[in-house]
């Protein structure tokens, strides 16, 4: 990172997880930056408020009682409705939001939500040439922008499910996101759609794309598959990833095609 740049991080407890948003500038205040950030993180807000199933007022609570149809919720929701029907069959049913036949878009509205909020009110700060890059971080998932000419790559370290504190990979992206799916922090808590059982045969996959959204489906994917079963890299859209298994066996894979990585020694993945 250049010693010239200047770094504004905010901070924010949202849709139950820490998102925080850097930006990197040529100054050390730039005009703009905090509306920028806060109105991100409003309408964060606004989203979880629609699409919570924690909350028995949003939109996606109401639908799953009856209480709403999909035509009279907020747009956005069949706006989601629509994508997780398209990845659930892009995926050939690796990834679904319908479990046990209840609408449940918590599985894609993450990585949406933070690529929608990115790309809407953090995406232009780049027309300021006092901007160098920004970045949006949530639990872990990133979606990152650099300005052109500028020489730097975002770092996104992933971390190793067995081993707490350490690290699997890291990921070096000057433009793009970056999501990963797995057991490191909140346990065998992804579900196989084909099975309704914890998908158990993966432990992290991490997924390398232009699109958040994208990203976080395939990681999923990923997980779901298992270490054993590659097979769906060829339809996945993203850059490169990888997938760790039991023991700490790890896949690695660029543009749907599996390469080698060194045993036992985090890797570095370039996009």
């Amino acid at each position: 990172m250049s010693a010239e740049l200047h770094r504004t991080v905010r901070v924010a407890d949202v849709m139950g997880m820490v998102i925080s948003v850097h930006v990197l500038t040529h100054a050390p205040t730039v005009a703009g930056v905090d509306d920028a950030t806060a109105d991100a993180f409003a309408e964060l807000r606004d989203i979880d408020r629609v699409f919570s199933t924690y909350r028995s007022d949003s939109d996606v609570s109401r639908l799953r009682r009856g209480e709403l149809t999909l035509a009279a919720a907020d747009p956005r929701v069949a706006e989601v409705a629509r994508a997780c029907e398209e990845a659930e069959a892009v995926t050939r049913g690796l990834f679904s939001a319908r479990f046990g036949g209840a609408f449940d878009p918590t599985g894609y509205v993450k990585g949406w939500a933070v690529e929608s909020v990115a790309r809407g009110h953090l995406g232009a700060l780049l027309e300021n040439a006092d901007v160098a890059a920004w970045a949006i971080n949530a639990g872990g998932d990133m979606q990152v922008a650099t300005a052109a000419g500028l020489d730097r790559d975002w770092r996104v370290g992933i971390a190793d499910p067995a081993r707490p504190g350490q690290l699997a990979a890291v990921v070096e992206l000057r433009d793009g996101a970056v999501a990963t799916s797995g057991t490191a922090e909140r346990g065998a808590h992804i579900l196989d759609p084909r099975t309704g059982r914890a998908a158990l045969g993966a432990t992290s996959s991490t997924v390398v794309a232009d699109s958040l959204a994208v990203a976080d489906v395939w990681a999923t994917v990923g997980v779901v598959a298992g270490i054993d079963d590659l097979g769906w890299i060829r339809e996945c859209p993203g850059r490169s990833g990888m997938v760790i298994g039991a023991g700490g066996r790890t896949r690695r894979w660029v543009s749907g095609v599996e390469v080698a990585a060194a045993a036992g020694d985090p890797f570095r993945v370039s996009a």
